[in-house]
């Protein structure tokens, strides 16, 4: 399954990256709206926590080595760092395109899956489109 671990690695990278990026966002956020987006930042930091240890053990499942280091992660990502200089609203609009972004590898990467009859890492990959999915609406209506 050698396309779909390596779609599934480029997508773990990407969700640790954006990971730490809403994290960041959520310690450095200031304004007027500075509650409600330090819990909404939070509660997405912590959703994509997980979902990082979904991703690495459905690459595990499949008898691949999940990257596990930042080199790997930086060599893999496309998600770039987050800047916690930047005002609430940019980062409202940074996260909302990172969210489009994975959307459209999602979609690539559903592709790839069903193409190799790979049933549970289409499961898994469907449940993250319709989570990306969401957040970016939020993140969308909170602009």
């Amino acid at each position: 399954m050698y396309g779909v671990t390596d779609e599934l690695s480029k997508l773990l990278a990407d969700t640790y990256a954006l990971y730490l990026k809403t994290q960041n966002y959520h310690w450095h956020v200031k304004g007027p709206h500075f509650k409600t987006l330090h819990l909404l930042f939070e509660e997405q930091y912590q959703e994509l926590a997980q979902s990082v240890d979904d991703i690495a053990e459905r690459i595990v499942t499949l008898e691949e080595k999940a990257p596990a280091t930042f080199s790997e992660f930086n060599r893999l990502k496309t998600i770039e760092d987050g800047d916690s200089s930047r005002t609430a609203e940019q980062m409202i609009t940074d996260l909302y395109n990172d969210h489009q972004k994975i959307i459209i590898d999602l979609k690539k990467s559903i592709e790839i899956a069903q193409k190799n009859n790979d049933d549970g890492s289409l499961d898994l990959l469907t449940e993250r489109l319709a989570h990306h999915e969401k957040i970016r609406w939020m993140l969308g209506a909170s602009r």
